[in-house]
């Protein structure tokens, strides 16, 4: 292999990853994306060359940029950033996979070594202070929801194991027939066309045997399209509020259960002591006042005084001489009753809502970019709150913006009780790009892994409603403003996947340490050997 064909590959995968990815990818192509990284890997690694990690960076790093340069319209060093790490933690990761099977195979097996450590990863990049789990890579199949209504048992990260399984055996076929091995070449092919074909089948099935129980509640779901940067921290906060209920009156009737309204809809300054004091507040309740079953889901930023002895965490932001507050981007329930409920946003964007809590980049914290309606890192709650209707006693889990790209984040919403999903964000940070449609997809996935409708609400972007199915329904256009109405169905069940979470992961972590720590011994005993 000539020296310029490993860096030919390496950028064919990546342009392979970004032309398989929502919202304008070709679904199909994810399925042998990784096949020419594999031959590079495979020629490195039998050759002795050095060069893995540098040409995987410039893989992820071309499959990361051509998908999320979107972020840039919201914060070019957000974006640079998230591009740059991004791509350097995938990175690492197959050069561990790499070094492993080196160290475990003498490189002549070995490939599903990746499926583990890969799976690990992204269940890892889920769960810490940089996470930006955007590109995991079951999150490929959200545009084809009949391909994958077995994520009900697995989660995304079930199409994770799915790709990288059906890359591997593609790249054994092309190498098998290049090697001159046809019958084992047909072997796998048979092989393949099994991995390919019963998933799919399954999923099939599931979707046409899937029937929801009739439980309706009425929704409407309002898209204000207050543009995020000339007008939502401009234009009077009453204003804009009342901007959002002349839009719902256009829907809401004496039938109506629910309206969702946007993330950050309530920009006016509300102290959680004495919610009573905000007008915001108030305003709602009078609108609700008017129909009789009415509750409202509503965004806003509000704040919290720290008591004298109260422990602080990182998120607490001085005032003045002993007084500190905190910040919260949170989402309010307000009904005919006078108690309001609320739920904090807990799922924050690195370096947008949070900065990393390790005590080097705590000074740093001051400098998380205005993009929630505060400054500097927000602070979340330490358990899943449910809204519950008094009256009937309907459970609601409302996942606000970057909540819902998280699959077992939001099934802890439905093992806490709740029937129905509302999402809530503000998408127009990005403008029209492919991220706001990206995101919205993200909220198809989370319905068939729950088995929930799920009513969206986005102050711009695309609003709408998916059944439990994870069809879409009603959806809205960007930069309109828009009111849409639809009758959901509640559901009590939980999925195989809400009871056990990503439990692929786990398995996976588990065989991950054992493979780590083997070729850690085998390394080392070569070392060893090499010595003498």
């Amino acid at each position: 292999m000539k020296r310029i064909h490993p860096l030919l590959l390496s950028v064919l995968t990546g342009l392979l990853l970004a032309a398989s990815w929502p919202v304008n990818g070709w679904t199909p192509l994810i399925f042998v994306a990784f096949v020419p990284l594999f031959f590079v890997q495979q020629y490195l690694g039998d050759t002795g060359k050095k060069g893995m990690f540098w040409l995987s960076w410039l893989t992820f790093l071309i499959w990361n940029a051509l998908t999320t340069w979107w972020i840039w319209n919201a914060t070019a060093g957000g974006a640079l950033a998230a591009i740059l790490l991004n791509s350097l933690f995938m990175a690492t990761v197959f050069q561990v996979f790499h070094v492993s099977k080196k160290w475990l195979f003498r490189n002549q097996r070995g490939f599903g070594i990746l499926i583990f450590y890969w799976i690990s990863w992204e269940y890892f990049h889920m769960n810490w202070d940089l996470t930006w789990p955007w590109l995991t890579l079951g999150n490929v199949f959200a545009a084809r929801h009949t391909w994958i209504q077995w994520y009900e048992y697995t989660g995304v990260l079930g199409g994770t194991f799915w790709v990288l399984l059906v890359n591997i055996i593609v790249y054994h076929i092309i190498n098998e027939l290049l090697s001159g091995k046809t019958i084992r070449a047909l072997i796998n092919s048979g092989i393949l066309i099994f991995t390919v074909a019963m998933p799919l089948l399954f999923s099939f099935y599931l979707y046409n045997h899937y029937h929801e129980t009739k439980q309706p509640v009425n929704v409407v779901v309002v898209q204000p399209n207050v543009n995020p940067y000339t007008e939502e921290y401009n234009v009077p906060p009453a204003k804009l509020l009342q901007r959002n209920l002349t839009l719902a009156a256009k829907k809401v009737n004496d039938s109506t259960d629910y309206a969702v309204f946007p993330e950050s809809a309530i920009q006016e300054n509300i102290w959680e002591g004495d919610l009573r004091r905000s007008q915001s507040i108030r305003t709602i309740q009078q609108f609700i006042s008017h129909y009789p079953k009415l509750s409202v889901v509503i965004g806003a930023t509000t704040y919290r005084w720290l008591s004298p002895n109260e422990k602080r965490t990182p998120a607490a932001r001085f005032y003045r001489k002993g007084m500190y507050y905190y910040a919260y981007n949170t989402a309010f329930y307000i009904d005919h009753s006078p108690y309001v409920q609320i739920h904090h946003k807990s799922k924050f964007t690195p370096g947008v809502e949070k900065m990393p809590s390790w005590f080097f980049m705590r000074p740093l914290e001051k400098f998380a970019i205005n993009l929630g309606g505060t400054v500097g890192s927000l602070k979340g709650d330490d358990k899943i709150t449910i809204f519950e209707n008094p009256k009937t006693g309907t459970k609601i889990g409302t996942a606000i913006c970057y909540e819902s790209v998280f699959g077992d984040y939001v099934a802890g919403y439905v093992r806490e009780g709740a029937q129905l999903l509302f999402v809530i964000t503000n998408d127009g940070w990005w403008g029209n790009t492919p991220g706001y449609r990206q995101h919205f997809l993200f909220s198809v996935l989370r319905a068939i892994e729950t088995r929930r409708d799920v009513a969206r609400s986005a102050n711009t972007g695309t609003s709408g409603f998916i059944n439990q199915r994870g069809d879409v329904f009603q959806t809205t256009p960007y930069d309109k403003p828009a009111v849409i109405a639809r009758q959901l169905n509640l559901n009590s069940q939980q999925t195989y996947y809400v009871k056990n979470g990503d439990q692929i992961a786990r398995i996976s972590g588990f065989i991950s340490a054992l493979i780590l720590l083997a070729s850690l011994v085998q390394g080392w005993l070569k070392r060893q050997n090499s010595l003498f």
